[in-house]
């Protein structure tokens, strides 16, 4: 890894490519850090027990948490993202029609997530506002006229407008996936944060009789650390190498070749989506807690949003997995990729082009992506678990989400330098 950065910092177009993305990710953690006006940042202290809030602080890239200029940060943006998708799927023709444009359908199916995102930003920017308003003791808006809503739904609405921007700039002009560098900085910005908790909870705040349950408990946390990096790295590298053979011998190329298939084609973004999916409604929910949270409908509503209950836990497990499926077909399209085989002349043995080959592909995928789908859904839950029959720190809760995110970022980031050094030599050797 060092290696690799140290080689890729030699080369001027890599390095600009990587000061731009520190620099991005600079202007956001600057951001995250200015409270919006005609708030007291003091009253989410108490919000610091709703798991909903900690979930809400992890999509936002722990922009939340000083309910700040981005605190919406990309969770509307993913919303929308899974919403346009969805309606590609043969449900608004306008939208697949769009899919099947190539580059100009992918601009406008951009520019329509933008407008959703917008819609969205505005609407959850209010009803979390209210929300946190209504929930705290304290007076966390200094004005609670309609004036003083709007306000903040704006200057909220405009910083997720930013940080999508941030996001989008990253993804094309440096290095890595935009949105989900944004979380990652957010994550490893808390870093040092959770670390002195952790410090100060088992080991200054404690009795000396204590002193060996704590040393066992941060053991027993760190082997669990080092199991989930090492099998994340490993499930998130694993893949299924199918053979492809050539009807039409090419000067130079090979009679015969393989078509890679991940295990985990989804990456972590199932684990973002699921999250994000939960926050927004939740959000909404948190609105009417004032007035409706004696209600029959609301405690249903609130068990089934929170993931720290039984029945959240289940929503959450399974939207992690539908969303690994969704998402494996989305980035693996069968369809097309059994017919570009058939333009390149090129099939799987004992395997019929064509429709043949689009159904091989989507067995083998489901097959692939349910093994990657049960991964990141214990890695996501079991932590969770493990927080509510212990009493943990809340950190703990979402440290295997936390983890996921950081790991397969990482992993990305580095194939992608990787990509980048690899084109470099293939253009000094054309050039020579």
């Amino acid at each position: 890894m060092f290696k690799l950065l140290r080689d890729a910092f030699k080369i001027k177009n890599i390095r600009s490519k990587i000061f731009f993305t520190l620099f991005i990710l600079l202007a956001f953690r600057i951001g995250a850090h200015i409270t919006v006006p005609g708030v007291d940042a003091k009253a989410l202290i108490e919000m610091n027990e709703l798991t909903i809030f900690a979930m809400l602080n992890t999509v936002s890239g722990n922009a939340m948490e000083n309910f700040s200029l981005f605190a919406m940060g990309v969770s509307p943006y993913i919303t929308s993202s899974i919403i346009v998708q969805l309606l590609q799927m043969d449900i608004v023709p306008k939208f697949v029609e769009w899919s099947k444009q190539g580059e100009v359908g992918r601009r406008k199916l951009n520019q329509a997530t933008r407008y959703i995102t917008l819609v969205l930003g505005f609407v959850q920017s209010i009803t979390i506002t209210a929300g946190i308003s209504a929930y705290s003791s304290a007076s966390f808006l200094k004005n609670q006229s309609l004036t003083s809503y709007l306000t903040i739904g704006l200057i909220l609405t405009a910083g997720t407008m930013i940080v999508t921007w941030m996001g989008e700039q990253i993804t094309e002009k440096g290095i890595g996936n935009g949105v989900s560098m944004i979380i990652f900085a957010g994550i490893i910005a808390k870093l040092p944060g959770g670390i002195k908790e952790i410090y100060l909870d088992y080991f200054v705040r404690i009795d000396s009789s204590d002193l060996w349950k704590s040393i066992i408990f941060i053991a027993i946390l760190i082997i669990a650390i080092c199991v989930v990096v090492i099998g994340a790295t490993f499930v998130q590298q694993a893949e299924r190498k199918i053979p492809i053979q050539y009807t039409k011998r090419v000067a130079g190329a090979p009679q015969s070749s393989y078509l890679p298939l991940k295990v985990n084609a989804a990456g972590v973004i199932p684990v973002i989506f699921a999250g994000s999916f939960l926050a927004t409604p939740n959000a909404i929910l948190q609105a009417f807690s004032g007035t409706q949270s004696t209600k029959g409908w609301f405690q249903v509503l609130s068990q089934v949003l929170d993931y720290s209950t039984i029945t959240g836990g289940l929503v959450y497990t399974a939207l992690i997995v539908a969303f690994t499926f969704f998402y494996a077909f989305v980035q693996v399209n069968p369809e097309k990729v059994a017919e570009n085989l058939q333009k390149q002349g090129s099939y799987i043995p004992s395997v019929r082009p064509g429709k043949g080959t689009e159904e091989y592909i989507s067995k083998l995928l489901i097959r692939l992506s349910t093994v990657g789908s049960v991964f990141l859904a214990l890695v996501a839950i079991l932590p969770i678990i493990a927080q509510n029959v212990w009493d943990l720190p809340k950190a703990i809760g979402l440290g295997g989400t936390s983890l996921l995110i950081v790991i397969s970022v990482a992993l990305e980031t580095n194939k992608q330098l990787e990509g980048l050094l690899l084109k470099r030599q293939y253009i000094g050797f054309i050039r020579e």
